[in-house]
């Protein structure tokens, strides 16, 4: 049975890379609609390819999410952007698979009562989600005692804190295991993307975040354990390669994977270790927020990290100050939505207040 897909972000990382996997599998994927803002030229050639519609911003992501030739749609636009497309294809009927992190961060609460957690309808494509769906398959709930999720720590985790204050926005990028865009990379410097799994755990798989732990393992061969009532703990292991997860959600089976073998005759160390709030005091802010239960104050949080992220590649703020934003983003949300549990409207209303509240020369007086 064919799938005819739409991809949101096709020209970024993850839109590429699910593209590639279409091509290898034409009988199952259909190609119909495909959605990014930049690289609109590539974008054009790629339509012309797969013989797919070609649309462009804000209008075509939503466009293109609830289609009626569309069966599945993968979400892979980062930010903001992909929360109101997700919720208009799951409203639609759609499939759904999510690589946007944002989207569950802001408005997992409304995600979560349109398609429940993960399954069919909501597929986790990020590496550590993915595993996760893989170890709690067939796992009652009553016997799960605790999740951990992996981190590599990103590109600074051999730095001393002391150092942060003056590193570029090119040494940022510098991963040491993924190839990512520029926004996932530089959450994962700072641990936001790690902060913003848990609250993706939370409503994927109805976790409480006391049950949700993040360890570092700078291989990133291990991406997610599971510990059992009994002690026994479940992991899935793979070779750093995003294809495994994004084929995984698109064909919802185990098909053959350009993604390379786990050699386990290869002599290789795989250390766990505790995360250094010293090193990142944005995964404690994050974590923090989203205990706290307040889920206006998350999106007023998540909105920040765009802004500070996108002011760190403009070279705008030093690296040090995006905690302090973080912050300040979260206290504003917050305040915006006085404790209540938003609707998308009001998540959107929040978005925007806070960005325009947000003041950068403040921020980047730190430097």
């Amino acid at each position: 049975m064919t799938t005819r897909l739409a991809v949101l972000g096709a020209t970024g990382s993850i839109g590429r890379q699910a593209l590639e996997i279409a091509r290898l599998h034409p009988d199952r994927l259909q190609v119909v609609a495909l959605a990014a803002d930049r690289r609109r030229t590539e974008l054009a050639a790629l339509a012309t390819e797969f013989g797919a519609r070609a649309l462009v911003g804000t209008a075509g992501l939503r466009e293109s999410a609830t289609a009626g030739d569309v069966d599945l749609v993968l979400v892979a636009t980062p930010g903001f952007a992909g929360v109101e497309a997700t919720l208009a294809a799951l409203g639609a009927g759609k499939d759904v698979a999510l690589a946007n992190k944002e989207v569950l961060v802001v408005a997992g609460h409304l995600v979560r009562a349109l398609a429940g957690g993960a399954g069919k309808r909501l597929r986790p494509v990020d590496s550590e989600h993915h595993a996760l769906w893989q170890c709690l398959e067939g796992v009652e709930p009553r016997h799960v005692r605790r999740v951990a999720l992996t981190a590599s720590g990103g590109a600074f985790r051999d730095r001393e804190p002391v150092e942060l204050a003056s590193v570029s926005a090119e040494e940022a990028l510098q991963h040491p295991t993924w190839t990512m865009g520029p926004k996932v990379t530089i959450d994962s410097a700072t641990l936001v993307n790690k902060g913003y799994e848990v609250v993706e755990t939370r409503w994927l798989y109805d976790l409480p975040y006391d049950r949700i732990d993040v360890v570092l393992h700078h291989e990133s061969v291990v991406h997610a354990l599971v510990e059992l009532a009994d002690g026994s703990v479940k992991a899935q292991l793979a070779e750093p390669d995003m294809r495994l997860p994004i084929q995984y959600a698109l064909l919802w089976d185990r098909a053959e994977c350009p993604a390379p073998r786990f050699d386990w005759e290869q002599v290789r160390s795989l250390r766990l270790g505790p995360v250094d709030p010293a090193r990142y005091p944005c995964f404690a802010i994050v974590l923090e927020t989203a205990r706290s239960g307040d889920l206006a104050a998350m999106v007023g949080l998540s909105a920040a990290d765009e802004v500070a992220v996108d002011a760190f590649l403009r070279n705008e703020i030093a690296f040090t100050a995006i905690p302090g934003m973080l912050r300040h983003g979260a206290e504003l949300g917050a305040h915006e939505g006085r404790g209540q549990a938003p609707e998308l409207a009001e998540i959107v209303a929040i978005d925007r207040a806070v960005r325009e509240s947000l003041t950068l020369p403040a921020a980047a007086a730190s430097r």
